[in-house]
């Protein structure tokens, strides 16, 4: 029986598994197709020689067609790796294998480190590169941003940021914001910690709450680079907190925006460690609350005197300085940096020097700051000055006493505005030296504005009256008593006085702080 199809044997008797003879098609075997197969009659010995044949078949397949020789490598590789066998070129390092490799990484990557004066001690837990060139790399650029040995030293953690998918994001972020290229390198050093934070993620929505918080755009940059910091600070976390106690105490919400530009740090400050007690403290010794309010609008950074590193201590120092109790209020308020500044030293050096020019006493000093506190800031040369002037006017030295410590806002005066009032006041007024010992407050007022005006009209209606009754009120109150026929002595004010009230009124649209003050970058 002759059989022309390789797809199986067909007989009515009996059936034999087929072989798929196409797969197995050779190029140089192209009669296969058309082989004629002698079927025995003894179904053992077919079943052995279609057997043989498949083998056959399959031995000429896999020795001539390149792909499938392909697939019995890869299926002699994979039986030898289940055997282990050492030619294998798939076998994989063992785990500790891995483990040694990654130290010794490592090791090389710390040996580079400490050869540059860098200790890696904190970067153990830290994933670092596994090479030495990448790991140069970081500290290169590191060393073009202006960052110092000393600087990754204090911050090592840097070292694990990638310069190109953290640093230069970042960077460019910062760049595109505004905040200048020369300001990288203080940056960087106050927070460095900003090269591990996402642009997206982290530094994004704090621009956008800070514009939120009426902050210009504009100024934006300049309050990242002077408080850096605030770009780790949680949205609803201190930043809210801090500004919605200012604005309960009194704050106006449109200085907001003013006051944290000029003093950003503000929202890094705990309201229950820092802001409240601060406030708590001013109103303890007669600073109303709204008074606070107002003080902060006008000098936000006084926030930033530490409570019992330098307030209370200043205040003890004022006090021991012959300041009373009940003045402090006006002290602080008419000058809230002297609560501020390293004090002690500054009032030893002007009671100093103003004793060794008019022989103050302990309690006239202390009478001194209480009308003018800024006195503690005056520079020497400039005092002196004032103090020769005053002597070239005619001033007796008991005189010269008296004026000073009446009123000691003279030493600070413009000269050149003094001398002018000083001649109007001896050639049209024609008044004694008498009269400014009396009322020295004299040379505090506007000459054009004030002093001429009310002179003239005092002039023209023939009333005498002293220096006090001429200047010391307001236009309109002038206005009444010019139209008077005598002079009441209960309207004479013997000098000016500091009046916690005007600093309570609310602030007009010109005397807002919401405008970025340069002088402060």
């Amino acid at each position: 029986m002759k059989i022309r199809s390789y797809n199986g044997i067909t007989k009515p008797s009996f059936l034999l598994v087929h072989t798929e003879l196409p797969v197995f098609a050779s190029r140089n075997t192209p009669s296969t197709s058309t082989s004629i197969l002698q079927v025995p009659h003894c179904r053992e010995k077919l079943i052995g020689l279609v057997t043989k044949l498949q083998y056959s078949f399959a031995e000429r397949t896999f020795t001539t067609n390149p792909r499938d020789s392909s697939a019995l490598k890869l299926n002699s590789v994979r039986l030898d790796r289940k055997q282990g066998g050492p030619s294998s070129l798939y076998s994989r390092p063992s785990l500790l294998e891995m483990k040694n490799e990654r130290m010794e990484n490592r090791a090389r990557v710390y040996e580079f480190l400490r050869g540059i004066g860098i200790v890696p001690d904190e970067l153990d837990g830290l994933e670092l590169p596994v090479t030495v060139e990448v790991m140069r790399e970081r500290v290169d650029f590191l060393h073009k941003l202006g960052l110092t040995i000393e600087d990754i030293n204090n911050y090592p953690l840097v070292l694990g940021c990638s310069v190109k998918k953290n640093m230069i994001p970042v960077l460019d972020y910062l760049g595109k914001l505004g905040v200048r290229k020369s300001t990288f390198t203080d940056f960087l050093r106050r927070y460095p910690q900003v090269l591990h934070a996402s642009v997206v993620v982290d530094l994004a929505p704090v621009v956008k709450y800070l514009q939120g918080m009426d902050i210009k755009t504009n100024d934006i940059p300049r309050v990242l680079e002077k408080y850096p910091e605030v770009l780790g600070f949680k949205l609803e976390g201190t930043m809210s907190t801090s500004v919605a106690y200012l604005v309960g105490i009194g704050v106006a919400r449109r200085e907001i925006g003013g006051i944290l530009t000029r003093y950003p740090e503000i929202l890094g400050m705990r309201v229950g460690r820092v802001i409240k007690p601060f406030v708590e403290y001013l109103e303890s010794f007669g600073i109303p609350r709204l008074a606070v309010a107002r003080l902060i609008e006008k000098r936000p950074h006084i926030l930033g005197f530490g409570l019992e590193e330098r307030v209370r201590p200043n205040v003890e120092s004022l006090l021991e300085f012959n300041v009373r109790k009940a003045s402090l209020s006006s002290v602080v308020a008419q000058y809230p940096e002297i609560i501020g500044i390293d004090l002690k030293p500054k009032l030893l050096s002007q009671r100093s020097l103003l004793e060794s020019i008019i022989d103050l006493g302990p309690e006239d000093f202390g009478r001194i700051v209480e009308k003018m506190p800024q006195v503690v800031s005056l520079g020497n040369a400039p005092m002196m000055k004032h103090v020769d002037f005053l002597t070239d006017c005619g001033f007796s030295f008991q005189q010269l006493r008296k004026i000073i410590i009446g009123c000691p806002q003279l030493l600070a005066l413009n000269i050149d505005i003094m001398k002018l009032s000083f001649d109007f006041f001896q050639t049209e007024m024609e008044r004694p030296l008498d009269d400014l010992v009396t009322f020295p407050a004299f040379f505090t007022y506007g000459l054009e504005s004030t002093i001429k005006p009310r002179h003239r009209k005092v002039k023209r209606k023939g009333l005498k009256c002293t220096l006090a009754w001429l200047l010391n009120c307001s236009d309109e109150k002038f206005e009444q008593r010019i139209e008077y026929d005598t002079i009441e002595m209960e309207e004479m004010q013997p000098e000016p006085s500091f009046d916690m009230n005007t600093l309570m009124e609310p602030r007009s649209d010109d005397e807002s702080g919401s405008d970025y003050d340069s002088d402060d970058a």
